[in-house]
This record gives structure tokens, C-alpha cells and sequence, in this order.
């Protein structure tokens, strides 16, 4: 393992703390940047990527000031350094938790080098449409988690799903059905569109305008699989088993997901969706990415700091039901959706990845030439 503390560029103080919406027992996340030796840059040997464990972040617990050193014996100190190379393609991608170093406030800083000063001089080359995508597909993440949740919640698996509750009995092998629906995910994926040599921005509208599309036909993942099944040519019959088959393992599945999860869950969010009906962590998570969205489209700014965070702290205490975060959520994406079409945003549509690399070589061989 490389020493972090002697290659790291720039460090910052990251997550609920550079929102500015972090309470009392919130954790300490640090995220920052780091140049590896050149054996690990030039060489066949050991790679470094990112280094993430809580032990790697001890180091760095000398530079923080007295409320966060409080604050990270209290809970935990956490965060992930990146390499330089990771780093700058994920911003490239728009990922929110990465760009988030580059737009912090720089009282948030907590280590900043030449190198990660003219990182972040330079961080306007990263941003681009694509964060739309990136931001809101994160929003997207954090509510399919409350909707799963709360269906649990609402209606958790009573017992863990039996074959014979699917009227599934001993008769045909077990391989044959198995190949039976290996053959139709076969044909599924034959049906989907190949995006692989297009750019990530550019795959996602395509997925979503077709997902759109399926949604407004009712062609469900369903009827999908049925269409799929038939096309091959089995007997209704048969059809129904697979069916019912397929079923069968979709309940399996969820029951240990649910399983998984009641061992795991956290008890502060547990507390949460008890009395709220949902995970309002999830959902104030939901709410800042989606206003971020906006901003950086309509203005070209990433606001890291933010100055709605009593707002985002009232859907973090209750005050939003789930349906009213949820009609919230569906007009905000149908607004950035609008955006995005018309075309009348601040920023490139895509991020200069010419110049973005060569930051990333300039900055590696300055790096590297400062501990030769």
C-alpha cells in the first residue's frame, strides 16, 4: 500500500458536512485525490485505484478541526481517496459524489497541494449535460430504495416462498427447466439494443426514451418474458410452469434481499421509516440531487454548500409525506427533461475530455517528478 498521506493532492471534507445539512451525530467523510509512486503508474505490478478503508483515513484525522475530530470520535471517520486517473474519469461522468471535491467550499478543504490546487482552478472542463443524467440517475437510485422499503414495510414477505405455494411439483427436471428459461433471457437480451459503443451520456436518454416507450404500450417486463417464451415455440402448458417458475424465484429472491436487509438495517433509518412511513434520508438525498440537476443545467453551477438546506432538512424530519416527495420528484424530472430536450442549458453538452486528460498527464508527471 502506498503512503497515502505523502501522495494524496488534495483532501476534503465530504458528504452530509459539505452540504451543510449534517445534525449533531452525523459521521466525518473525507474524499480526496492522490498521485501513486510510478511503479504502480508505469508498471506491471501492484495498481491503485482507491484506497477506502477506515484505516487508510486515520492519517488524515490530524487535519481536521476541533468540531469534526469531536464529531469523528463520536460516530466514525470514513471517505475514499481516488488515484488521479479514477478520479478524473468518474468527474468526467458527472458523478455527484466525485465533483463534489472539485465545488467544495475551500474552508472544506483539508489538504491541498499545487497539484490539487490546479485540479480544482481547472474543474469547470469537467462539467457537462451529462450531469443531468448522473444526478437525477442517483435521485433514482435513492427512490427505488424507499419504494422497496416501504413496500416491505408495508407489506413485508410473511414467510419464505414455497414451491408448492406456486403449484410447482416434482415432474419435469429441474435442467430442462432450467435451460427452458436460460433460452428465453437469451432471446430477451437479443431484443435489447446494443448501446455498448456509445458514450454513457449518450446511452442513458436512449434507454430511458425507450423505457418510456415500453411504458406507454404496457409492454411490462412481463409480457416481455411471455413474448419472449413464445416466440421460442413452447406449449402453453410448459409457458405456465416457466411462469410460474420464474415466479417462484423473483419471491425467493426478495424474501432473502428482505432478510438481508432486517439483519443489516440500520437502526437510526429503521427509526425513520417507522415513523414516516419511509426512509426520509433517502428522500432528503433524493431532493438536494434533483436541485442540483437543475442548477448545474440552468446555471452552470455545482452548489455543494447548500443554501435550500432547511429544506432539504424538513424532508430529512418528516415534513414531506411520501406522496407529496414523490409528486415532487416526478415534476422535477419531467422539468429536467424539458431542459434537456429544448437544449437550454449553461453547459457543454459534453465535457472536454481532451483537455480533461491532458490535466490528468500534466498533473501526473509534475507529481511524479517531485519525488524522483
Amino acid at each position: 500500500m502506498i503512503d497515502l498521506q505523502q501522495h494524496t493532492i488534495l483532501l476534503a471534507v465530504a458528504g452530509s458536512r459539505a452540504y451543510g445539512i449534517h445534525t449533531d451525530g452525523s459521521d466525518v467523510d473525507l474524499k480526496g485525490v492522490a498521485v501513486p509512486p510510478k511503479e504502480y503508474i508505469l508498471g506491471c505490478g501492484p495498481v491503485f485505484e482507491q484506497a477506502d478503508k477506515p484505516s487508510d483515513m486515520e492519517p488524515f484525522r490530524k487535519l481536521l478541526n476541533e468540531v469534526e475530530s469531536s464529531a469523528a470520535s463520536q460516530t466514525k471517520l470514513e471517505g475514499t481517496v481516488y488515484a488521479l486517473n479514477k478520479f478524473c474519469r468518474l468527474a468526467m461522468d458527472g458523478n455527484p459524489n466525485i465533483l463534489d471535491l472539485l465545488f467544495c467550499r475551500s474552508e472544506d478543504v483539508r489538504l491541498a497541494t499545487d497539484l490539487g490546487e490546479t485540479l480544482r482552478e481547472n474543474r469547470e472542463i469537467f462539467i457537462s449535460a451529462k450531469c443531468k443524467f448522473t444526478f437525477s440517475g442517483y435521485a433514482f437510485q435513492q427512490l427505488q430504495r424507499i419504494r422497496l422499503h416501504r413496500r416491505w414495510l408495508l407489506d413485508p414477505p410473511e414467510s419464505k416462498p414455497e414451491r408448492s405455494s406456486f403449484a410447482l411439483f416434482e415432474g419435469i427436471a429441474a435442467n430442462q427447466v432450467k435451460a427452458a428459461l436460460a433460452a428465453v433471457r437469451k432471446v430477451i437480451d437479443e431484443w435489447e439494443l446494443d448501446l455498448s459503443r456509445l458514450d454513457k451520456s449518450e446511452r442513458v436518454p436512449i434507454m430511458q426514451g425507450v423505457a418510456n416507450f415500453l411504458a406507454e404500450f404496457s409492454i411490462a417486463g412481463d409480457a416481455k418474458w411471455m413474448a419472449a417464451a413464445r416466440s421460442i415455440g413452447y406449449s402453453d402448458n410448459f409457458l405456465e410452469i416457466l411462469d410460474r417458475e420464474r415466479r417462484w424465484k423473483a419471491a425467493r429472491e426478495d424474501w432473502k434481499k428482505y432478510q438481508l436487509w432486517k439483519k443489516q438495517r440500520n437502526v437510526t433509518r429503521a427509526e425513520l421509516e417507522a415513523r414516516y412511513g419511509y426512509d426520509t434520508k433517502h428522500g432528503a438525498h433524493l431532493f438536494r440531487l434533483l436541485k442540483m440537476a437543475e442548477e448545474i443545467l440552468v446555471t452552470g453551477k455545482v452548489n455543494v454548500w447548500r443554501e435550500d438546506r432547511e429544506e432539504i432538512l424538513a424532508v430529512r424530519r418528516g415534513e414531506w409525506s411520501y406522496d407529496a416527495l414523490l409528486e415532487w420528484a416526478e415534476a422535477k424530472e419531467a422539468k429536467l427533461d424539458d431542459i434537456y430536450r429544448a437544449g437550454e442549458f449553461a453547459i457543454p453538452k459534453s465535457p472536454d475530455r481532451a483537455a480533461i486528460n491532458q490535466l490528468c498527464v500534466d498533473l501526473t508527471e509534475r507529481a511524479l517528478a517531485a519525488h524522483t
